[in-house]
């Protein structure tokens, strides 16, 4: 099964004195993934247009977009605006190895790939050993599960344990701040989920994307589609590979979820971050669409 979705992202940011010398780096263009997404056609805008700019690959493999403005602006905006095919993913067999046989795996992983479970276990410039998470995530796993399970075990109980609220968190706040408020963004639940998986032994990662603005017919609209939302990527052993997982909606990431960008926490996928010369403060406002082009597009 396969959806077609036209997508529109707007970042603006509005600086209460002109801004000058601005550079930033911009990750809001969907990847191609073979066998899971293909960008058919897409465009990441600037406006008013940059003195400079650079289309690039990172190391984990996402598109990147950095300008550069050096006159002084009042306001500026980025934009994605373009198409995506999305694959759903196979929905087969628990392939994933024993909790138990986990560390072996990954051991007999002899690559530092982007790909390669070993980025992804230990701290990274966001996420750092949290006691706290750690004793809740053995409180969900057992030894006798599988990887996917015990991802699975957490995902929900992240899920039962945290209320979605926009406004109880800021796109600095620490995962444990998050985790002992029980409040947050999709991006929170994400980062205290992968520190969990980390904490039991699993290799896991963030994962940037869009999720599907309308809902099929008869179904609830998803936590997190006003703006650009984020999930997790648990690897679970040789066969099963990277297993994708929606805490704040309490399911697998699927036909819904528009991948965007991975890495190891939020830093490394941030959709636009950068440095600028100005005085007083700023706002800025995310504005995403995203519609599926028809109700089922050929598989």
């Amino acid at each position: 099964m396969s959806q077609i979705y036209d997508i529109r992202l707007r970042i603006a940011y509005s600086y209460d004195s002109p801004a000058a010398a601005q550079r930033t780096l911009l990750r809001i263009l969907p990847r191609n993934i073979a066998g899971q997404q293909q960008l058919l056609s897409g465009v990441v805008t600037s406006d008013p247009a940059p003195d400079y700019r650079l289309d690039d690959i990172d190391f984990f493999g996402n598109p990147t977009v950095e300008v550069a403005h050096e006159a002084r602006l009042t306001d500026v905006d980025f934009q994605f605006e373009g198409r995506v095919l999305r694959h759903a993913p196979g929905d087969g067999l628990d392939l994933s190895c024993g909790l138990r046989a986990l560390p072996r795996e990954i051991a007999q992983i002899n690559s530092i790939a982007p790909t390669s479970p070993h980025h992804f276990l230990g701290a990274s410039p966001r996420l750092r050993h949290e006691p706290e998470i750690a004793a809740f995530a053995r409180e969900c796993v057992s030894d006798s599960m599988s990887t996917l399970e015990a991802a699975e075990a957490l995902s929900l109980a992240l899920n039962t344990l945290f209320d979605f609220d926009s406004g109880a968190t800021e796109v600095t706040t620490t995962p444990i701040d998050a985790f002992r408020a029980r409040r947050g963004v999709c991006q929170d639940i994400s980062q205290v989920m992968i520190t969990a998986l980390r904490e039991i032994g699993i290799p896991a990662g963030y994962v940037s994307g869009f999720l599907r603005t309308l809902p099929p017919e008869g179904q609830p609209r998803l936590e997190g589609a006003d703006a650009m939302h984020a999930w997790v990527r648990a690897w679970c052993g040789t066969d099963a590979g990277w297993v994708e997982f929606d805490p704040t909606n309490a399911i697998r990431a699927g036909l819904d979820h528009v991948i965007v960008g991975f890495g190891r926490d939020y830093s490394d996928v941030a959709p636009s971050k950068g440095s600028l010369r100005s005085e007083g403060g700023h706002d800025t406002r995310h504005m995403v669409d995203v519609v599926p082009v028809d109700e089922r597009a050929p598989a």
